[in-house]
């Protein structure tokens, strides 16, 4: 499809098509931008930023994954099929990957402070699998093609992400000492 042709089909004319994107990959830049951090991203990052507590953002983690995936798997099987044949989508699938990754930085970094992480789990060690737990390929395995539920998939993460992320609860002890 032409430049052209997606202009007439919005209504617009050529040029300012080309003066919003410059190119087809700065059109599809922008369409990939929106679908993963639309409006719907943008509300439930504001939820996740205004919970306090560390362990509670990460299992609402589960729900931001799961509602950015749900919505983007049209889009997303696109991204996947044409980045097999483009060395520019391949870079911006790369680059939106890099975006996620820092964006997640901030939720880890929460719990280290609140001293709520996972005995001998590093910093960046946690990143990577917070990063990896909620990546595409992680929801494409379970849920288009491994037979989850969008539901079962976030439970699962939500679960996934506590059990690995965060250290688990002192164990109680009674007046003789531990049991």
């Amino acid at each position: 499809m032409t430049i052209a042709q997606i202009a007439e089909r919005a209504g617009v004319s050529g040029s300012s098509v080309y003066a919003l994107f410059a190119s087809k990959e700065g059109l599809l830049r922008a369409l990939i931008q929106e679908a993963l951090f639309g409006q719907g991203y943008q509300a439930a990052s504001a939820r996740l930023d205004a919970e306090a507590d560390p362990v509670e953002q990460l299992r609402m983690t589960a729900t931001v994954a799961r509602g950015i995936y749900e919505s983007e798997s049209t889009l997303l099987g696109l991204l996947r099929g044409a980045s097999g044949f483009s060395l520019a989508l391949r870079r911006l699938e790369a680059s939106l990957e890099e975006k996620r990754f820092a964006l997640q930085q901030a939720r880890v970094l929460r719990l280290f402070e609140a001293g709520r992480a996972r005995e001998g789990l590093s910093l960046d060690k946690a990143r990577r699998l917070l990063w990896m737990y909620t990546s595409r390929d992680v929801y494409r395995l379970l849920v288009l093609e491994g037979g989850f539920t969008p539901e079962e998939y976030e439970t699962w993460l939500s679960q996934t992400l506590v059990t690995t992320l965060v250290a688990p609860p002192a164990r109680a002890t009674s007046a003789k000492g531990p049991r």
